[in-house]
């Protein structure tokens, strides 16, 4: 066969589409993909911190609990970063000097944890502005794939959202097996040392943005709109009610740190294995969306929801086996044990999340589409907040703490029970034919679309 210049372009072409998935290759697409892939390799320091508040700072399970619901404050206030951006230009850009700012932050952030923290309320700090750096960066490149998102066709659609996602997933799919490896290797503080590199990029991408400084001043006409806007559609029992049932849902207490100090004290897996979990379950994650997509995406919502918080109670509570050691005495290994439970249980937890999404992006009426879902996002993370904090609660009346594990299995058998009462609101949810409520009167429906936060 003849290989001609023109069937080197078109060769060309059709990889560049397969693999921007029909996205132009842009500087400012580069910098947003760039800005998720970063969100998703700062979990190269996830067990670090883990360890850190484990070892390091000698916390109990309930104390690392209750520290983990506060650092997650920034991630509950995330349309106020938006409405800052919107409506309050820094040096002349509400874009580019956003993620300066938060990537310098980042780094400052981890620095800090890697040289002078050594007491609670320091690491409390330190890790709550991460966080904070993180969900400011998110906010900023979410608005501008909305924006580019507005003009993409309609056989292109959601490939630019699939396109992010799919960076930050590479990210975070990279360091779940390193983070194990060169944690158990380099130690606590070389890992955060490593990490605030990466907050960096963030700040260095910031000038590939494609946006046009303002000589504007704070102008926050933009953000009363939106604020009005949003309060006529959280009034709204179509919309208020659902709400409130993911709340409940997911508000219920966790056992998480319990378990991670039960998996390193207890039964021994020591950070190299930690490592090997976190890539089965990132993985796991990924089949689990393509699940949804293919068998689950048309069930109705009720019907999903229901069935996916009993079938995840019921195979939460195979934690049980590996806290009794029942697995011993059928002669399956504790590691082998705790890879197939983390294997199962987050395919089955992500492909009880995906109908989040959707409804979340159901209950959106037009003009706020994207302020609300990043509202009710908030209020999303929030309930993850009082989740652990419920279980930092329940793990102190519990007594467990880092020697003694005697009422772990009552602690697991709990808060897995406790997921199981929201059930009987299950028909706050829309039914199979709800569509997104109409909630404005006729003169808002000119309003155009607002920028998402």
């Amino acid at each position: 066969m003849l290989v001609t210049p023109n069937t080197l372009d078109r060769l060309k072409t059709t990889v560049k589409d397969k693999l921007l998935l029909g996205n132009e290759p842009t500087p400012e697409l580069i910098a947003i993909l760039l800005v998720y892939f970063v969100q998703g390799i700062l979990g190269l320091a996830r067990l670090a911190i883990s360890f850190f508040l484990k070892d390091d700072l000698a916390l109990s399970p309930a104390e690392v609990s209750a520290l983990l619901g506060v650092v997650a404050l920034p991630w509950m206030v995330k349309p106020l970063f938006g409405f800052l951006s919107d409506g309050l230009p820094l040096f002349g850009y509400r874009r580019r000097t956003y993620l300066v700012l938060a990537g310098l932050l980042g780094t400052i952030a981890w620095v800090g944890l890697a040289t002078i923290v050594d007491k609670p309320w320091q690491a409390t700090i330190a890790i709550a502005l991460s966080s904070l750096s993180v969900a400011v960066s998110d906010v900023i490149v979410d608005s501008l794939v909305v924006e580019r998102a507005r003009i993409e066709s309609h056989s292109n659609a959601g490939a630019l959202q699939s396109l992010c996602w799919g960076a930050s997933a590479i990210g975070g799919i990279i360091t779940a097996y390193l983070s194990g490896a060169l944690l158990q290797q380099f130690g606590i503080q070389t890992i955060f040392l490593i990490t605030a590199t990466f907050p960096l990029i963030v700040s260095a991408v910031a000038g590939l943005i494609a946006e046009q400084p303002t000589s504007d001043r704070a102008d926050f006409s933009q953000v009363k709109q939106q604020i009005g806007l949003l309060k006529t559609a959280i009034s709204q029992k179509a919309i208020w009610m659902p709400t409130l049932f993911l709340f409940l849902w997911q508000a219920t207490p966790s056992a998480d740190s319990a378990f991670f100090f039960f998996s390193t004290n207890e039964l021994g897996f020591e950070p190299e294995f930690l490592g090997r979990v976190r890539l089965v379950t990132s993985v796991a994650s990924l089949l689990g969306i393509w699940m949804f997509q293919r068998f689950f995406k048309a069930v109705p919502l009720r019907k999903i929801f229901g069935w996916s918080i009993v079938i995840s109670a019921g195979l939460g509570l195979t934690a049980l086996i590996l806290v009794t050691h029942a697995n011993r005495a059928i002669g399956i290994d504790d590691r082998w044990f705790s890879l197939g439970d983390s294997l199962v249980l987050t395919v089955a937890g992500q492909i009880a999340f995906m109908p989040v999404l959707v409804l979340a992006a159901r209950l959106c009426p037009p003009g706020i589409e994207a302020t609300l879902f990043a509202l009710l996002m908030s209020v999303f993370n929030i309930a993850g907040a009082v989740s652990q904090e419920l279980g930092a609660l329940l793990t102190h009346w519990m007594q467990v703490t880092p020697e003694n594990f005697e009422r772990l299995w009552l602690l697991v058998l709990i808060t897995n029970l406790t997921t199981l009462l929201p059930l009987p609101l299950i028909n706050w949810l829309p039914s199979e034919n709800d569509t997104a409520p109409s909630v404005f009167p006729p003169q808002l429906d000119t309003v155009p679309e607002l920028e998402r936060v």
